[in-house]
Formats: C-alpha cells, sequence, structure tokens
C-alpha cells in the first residue's frame, strides 16, 4: 500500500492551497481531485476557478466594459458607432481565464512536487484513503494525515428542477451563449446578484426572487438599503418575500410560481437561473465505519484547528462550518498543513472579509452595527460618501458609502462596510487595520494619498468622532 506524509481530497482553493504548503513544508504529499470540466479534461482548481468566483468575475468584467461603452463612456467624450455584442467570444475569453489558472495550478503542483492523483477519493477506517481513478480499478493508499477539502455544491430546488437548458444553476449561468430577453433568478444572494448583474448589464430584463424578507440580511442596514436602490435604478427587479412553489418548463420559456404577501403569482422568462445557496459536497466522501463526524446541518464537525474527531484527519473550506469563502478555505488549508508540520497555526476567523462583486461593490469585514448593539456592545459608527471623493468623481463612480463600526468605549474597530468602486480593494486596508487591533483615530490618523478612493476609508474613520473634513458631522 503507497504511503504518504499528507493526502487531500479536493483540489479547490481549500485543497490545493493545503497541498502545496504541506509539500513545502517537506512531507509527501497527494492530491486527489475528480473534477473534469466541461470539455471532459481532468481540471483543478475546484469550483471556484473552474465554475465559480474566476470565470464569473470575467464575465462581470466583461459586461461591465460593454454596459460603460453603451452608457457612461459618452460621457467622457467618447462615442461609439454600430457596437455589437459577441456573447461566444466573451465566454470563450472566460473559459481560456479559467484554463490559464487551472493549468497555472497544474504547474505549483509539479513544482512542488505535489503528486497529483486524478479520480474519486474516499476516506476509509485507520486513515486509510481509497483512490479510484477515471479509467482504472480502485486502490488503496495509507496517509499519516487526512484532509477533507470537497468543496460545495448548487442546492437544487425540487419545485424548480434543472434541466441544463432554460433551468441552470450557477455553473450555467456561465454558459449562456445568447442574451435571454427576460430572466429569471431564484435567489437574490451573493450568486444571483452577480449573475443578475452580467445578463442585465447586455441586455437581459432581470427579475430576482428572494424568498427571505429582508434583502442582503448578512450586510450592515445601511449598506443593504443603498444596495437595493442601486440595482434597483440599474433595472434589477428584486422580489423579496417570494417564495418559489412550482414551475412550468415549455420549449419556449419557464413560468414560475411563487407566493408572496399579496398571494400566488406567476412570472414567465426565457431562462431561469437557481441560486438559492450551497451545500457541502460530502457524498460518497467516507465511508460509515470511518465514524467521521457531522453536524447538524451536514457539515463535517471540527474544532477550531479544523481537526475532525478522526485523530489526523482534518476537514476545510465549504465543507465545515463558516463562510463558504474560498479564500477562507485557503486560510484553513494553510493552517492545517503548518499544525502537521508541528508549527503553530491559526486563523482569525472575526477578519474574513466578504465581497460581492456587483456595480457598486459590497465588502465588509467584522460585526454589522446591527449585530453588535443586539449583543449589548456600545458601539458609535462614521460614514463617509463616495460622492465626495475626488477621484471616485473623476472616474464617475460615486454611488455608495464607507461605513466603520467602532467600541464606544475604547474605539477598536469592530466592523468596517463598504459600497462602492473598488470596496474589494479597499477592503484589506480595514482587514489590516483590524488584524492589529487598530481604533478609528489609528485608522483617521493614517496619511492616505491624495487623491484616492482610500481616502474614503480615512473620511469615514474620522467621522467616527466627527472630525470628517469634507463632510458636514
Amino acid at each position: 500500500m503507497k504511503k504518504y506524509d499528507v493526502i487531500v481530497i479536493g483540489a479547490g482553493p481549500a485543497g490545493y492551497v493545503a497541498a502545496i504548503r504541506s509539500a513545502q513544508l517537506g512531507m509527501k504529499t497527494a492530491c486527489i481531485e475528480s473534477y473534469r470540466n466541461k470539455h471532459g479534461e481532468p481540471a483543478l482548481g475546484g469550483t471556484c476557478l473552474n465554475v465559480g468566483c474566476i470565470p464569473s468575475k470575467a464575465l462581470l468584467d466583461s459586461s461591465d466594459q460593454y454596459y460603460r461603452l453603451l452608457n457612461t463612456f459618452p460621457e467622457h467624450g467618447i462615442k461609439a458607432e454600430k457596437v455589437t455584442l459577441d456573447v461566444e467570444a466573451m465566454i470563450a475569453r472566460k473559459d481560456q481565464i479559467v484554463r490559464d489558472m487551472t493549468g497555472g495550478i497544474r504547474q505549483l503542483f509539479a513544482a512542488n512536487k505535489v503528486e497529483w492523483l486524478q479520480g474519486h477519493g474516499k476516506l476509509l477506517d485507520g486513515k486509510v484513503v481509497e483512490f479510484t481513478p477515471h479509467e482504472g480499478e480502485p486502490e488503496r493508499l495509507q496517509a499519516e494525515n487526512v484532509i477533507l477539502a470537497t468543496g460545495s455544491t448548487p442546492i437544487e430546488l425540487s419545485a424548480v428542477p434543472l434541466d441544463g437548458e432554460r433551468v441552470v444553476d450557477s455553473s450555467g449561468a456561465l454558459e449562456f451563449t445568447s442574451v435571454p430577453k427576460r430572466l429569471g433568478i431564484i435567489g437574490a444572494g451573493v450568486i444571483g446578484l452577480e449573475m443578475g448583474s452580467v445578463w442585465s448589464r447586455l441586455g437581459s430584463q432581470v427579475v430576482l426572487l428572494e424568498a427571505q424578507t429582508e434583502f442582503l440580511a448578512a450586510a450592515d442596514t445601511r449598506i443593504a438599503r443603498e444596495a437595493l436602490r442601486q440595482f434597483e435604478r440599474q433595472g434589477l427587479d428584486i422580489r423579496l418575500g417570494a417564495r418559489v412553489t412550482g414551475s412550468k418548463v415549455t420549449s419556449r420559456n419557464v413560468t414560475i410560481t411563487y407566493e408572496d404577501d399579496k398571494g400566488e403569482q406567476t412570472l414567465t422568462v426565457d431562462k431561469v437561473i437557481v441560486a438559492v445557496g450551497r451545500r457541502p459536497n460530502t457524498e460518497h466522501l467516507f465511508a460509515d465505519d470511518s465514524n467521521l463526524l457531522l453536524d447538524e446541518r451536514g457539515f463535517i464537525h471540527v474544532d477550531e484547528q479544523c481537526r475532525t474527531n478522526i485523530p489526523g484527519v482534518y476537514a476545510i473550506g465549504d465543507v465545515v462550518r463558516g463562510p463558504m469563502l474560498a479564500h477562507k478555505g485557503s486560510e484553513e488549508g494553510i493552517m492545517v498543513a503548518e499544525i502537521i508540520a508541528g508549527k503553530p497555526g491559526f486563523v482569525n476567523y472575526n477578519t474574513i472579509p466578504w465581497v460581492i462583486y456587483t456595480d457598486p461593490e459590497i465588502a465588509w469585514v467584522g460585526r454589522t452595527e446591527q449585530a453588535l448593539k443586539a449583543a449589548g456592545i456600545p458601539v458609535k459608527s462614521g460614514t463617509f460618501n463616495f460622492a465626495a471623493n475626488g477621484r471616485a468623481r473623476a472616474m464617475q463612480s460615486t454611488a455608495g458609502l464607507v461605513k466603520i463600526v467602532a467600541h464606544a468605549e475604547t474605539d477598536r474597530i469592530l466592523g468596517v462596510h463598504v459600497i462602492g468602486p473598488m470596496a474589494s480593494e479597499l477592503i484589506a486596508e480595514a482587514v489590516v487595520a483590524m488584524e492589529y487591533g487598530a481604533s478609528s483615530e489609528d485608522l483617521a490618523r493614517t496619511i492616505h494619498a491624495h487623491p484616492t478612493l482610500s481616502e474614503t476609508v480615512r473620511e469615514a474613520a474620522l467621522s467616527v468622532h466627527k472630525q470628517a473634513i469634507h463632510k458636514a458631522n
């Protein structure tokens, strides 16, 4: 039986990072991945690189370029005639980016001597892993340590079954070769909003049906209100409190039945994207006699350092508690590899940033003001609007604001919330500040270059103490 120091099952952002770091630390490492891309080829990177984070951002950027060319470039004095849209070329560009990124991981595996095993991995008793290649017979591998990192899969709705043509999940939403005239999206969370933004910019009439009555409940309430206002101004039709009950698919369209506070409603669209969340991908991952423990929601039970109930077996990423974010999984992968190597490993779950790549972008780190107040923690907050920022005005991206929430007594920053241009980049400053336990005064006294978007962060910090220069306090 072939033996390894570490066997990682899953090669998404959690698994491939864990494998590379394990190899860097001198351990004999194998990584098992069963994923095949749409061409049937084995590919590394998991959902994120193949049908998630990376391809969606590629389409978001392409659609943004097209939208700006038609709607905002003329104000810059840039005019174009007979603009055409080639969706197939857009998809091809997205696919090339995916190939480049996944190919890069293959090169990193080779450079770090990580053995890539193409097929299915299953945890057996005694830290034995059954590996079944795509072509061939199963074999058993022995590991000193096993890391489970099989990610998540989209949740399906029995009321709206997928058919891969008119009703698709988030992966199918990346493969449209033409713009639907009317597009229905079930779920107005991160995935629904991003996919809705892509196809709305390209000309589709987008309707989002969200069962929750509160929009973006995880976000700060002020940020969520501003986001809803901006999205509706862009033409997204967001219907809250809409619980989908059924659907009927024909050769021409899809009719969705849903209930809201007015009773039963129907919506007829050309295509439907089901984006109601994801579930941990643990099916066929472990044998019953392995005695691996799951929690009440179906996630693999782990402690703060991602140890399962089985000594020497760890689980990371989307299969365990916490937000289903690629960077969270990657950090857990590094932590576990370092713990296995006898080094200290730690993830600060209080400083994990969240990002929604819409326009305006939405990002936050730490806790919301409403959550802090509900917990009885005294807070004070400050805000600053991008409309008063010179760089934002020059970019013609003035929608949104920065909000900083600090402890009312110690002034320590407890949460930073941004909606506006490049929020995904601006939030990094807040993460660093919180990681070092900074106060809002620390951030307010930090010199920021002018003119930059980052000045909004400093002004929001100043506003906590009613000292902002470029707003009436």
